[in-house]
């Protein structure tokens, strides 16, 4: 018996990852499908491209995913098997019906929740204590299909969106190679999504690394580790007409509740970055105050010294 055939749409770490997982089970990969990198991005991940290279797996780097060239490639290829592993454009229908076993795409949260871009720097900058990763059936609308299988992950208080994204990987290659056996054989068991109303989340930007000005203090820790650099574009607010990028900040003792980014406090306070006690801090709209362990002011680091020779005595709030 011919071992089953697979095409692999994939990028980023989980793409690595789970392609890796698919060739050590002997899956016949017929083509793998990625991305060429943006040089505009921040490119901290692996290659997909590069792991093709070294199993002299045919790999293309199309523009676009729904091209009728790249449909006839697929037909002529005939796989049993499609796979999707953070692949980032949407496949046409025509695409997904060309495997004869299936088509399945790897999900970066515990789905139904959190369906859509961007899902760990959505739950961190939510508040979230659990993510995790879910196989899951392709069907017409994204994230929307059977589940395989799923493995959670915690999200500790200080966890940053990088570390919580290597957790989830890890969680996306135990799923694969779980459950691969039993979807290879035709015996896996699939649990239809109880979808859940708004729980589907757009593309992130840059700026949505704003910190309100009615963010409670966890909110604000949130949204900083939620868009942590090196790896994102990081989190900030304008003041004094000038850009505060707060890099790291430090939770301690219990986390808050999840869910609660549209929360407003009911103090007139409002978010500050200010000095006391010769440490840098970021005080919330809720008076809980923040340690920051890195900002920069318009590019440059800021420290309590030099937040101090600037603003003696002052506290730079976010301008109206």
């Amino acid at each position: 018996m011919s071992a089953p055939s697979a095409v692999v749409f994939a990028y980023h770490n989980v793409g690595v990852r789970l392609l890796k997982v698919l060739i050590d089970a002997g899956v016949q990969i017929r083509l793998v499908v990625t991305h060429a990198d943006n040089p505009n991005e921040t490119i901290w991940f692996g290659s997909v491209a590069q792991v093709a290279a070294e199993h002299g797996l045919p790999c293309i780097t199309p523009e676009a995913a729904d091209s009728p060239e790249l449909l006839t490639r697929l037909q002529a290829l005939a796989p049993d098997y499609l796979f999707s592993f953070y692949y980032r454009y949407m496949l046409p229908q025509a695409v997904l019906e060309v495997p004869r076993q299936g088509a399945y795409n790897l999900h970066g949260s515990l789905l139904p929740r959190y369906r859509g871009r961007a899902p760990v720097n959505w739950a961190v900058v939510r508040g979230e204590r659990e993510i995790g990763a879910t196989l899951h059936v392709m069907n017409a609308k994204p994230d929307h299909g059977a589940i395989v299988d799923q493995q959670a992950v915690p999200i500790l208080g200080n966890d940053t969106a990088r570390e919580v994204f290597d957790k989830v990987t890890l969680a996306a290659e135990l799923v694969l190679a779980r459950c691969l056996p039993g979807l290879l054989a035709g015996t896996a068991v699939l649990q239809p999504q109880q979808h859940i109303a708004g729980q589907y989340f757009g593309r992130r930007t840059p700026e949505d690394g704003r910190i309100p000005a009615n963010a409670s203090a966890w909110q604000a820790h949130n949204r900083v580790r939620g868009v942590a650099p090196p790896d994102y574009p990081g989190a900030f607010f304008e003041a004094d007409g000038r850009r505060v990028q707060i890099d790291r900040t430090f939770w301690s003792g219990p986390p808050g509740p999840a869910d609660q980014d549209a929360a407003t406090p009911t103090t007139e306070t409002r978010l500050a970055l200010l000095v006391k006690d010769g440490q840098l801090l970021l005080r919330g709209a809720d008076g809980g105050l923040l340690p920051v362990r890195t900002a920069r002011l318009d590019g440059e680091p800021l420290d309590a010294a030099r937040f101090q020779s600037l603003y003696p005595g002052q506290a730079l709030e976010p301008r109206d």
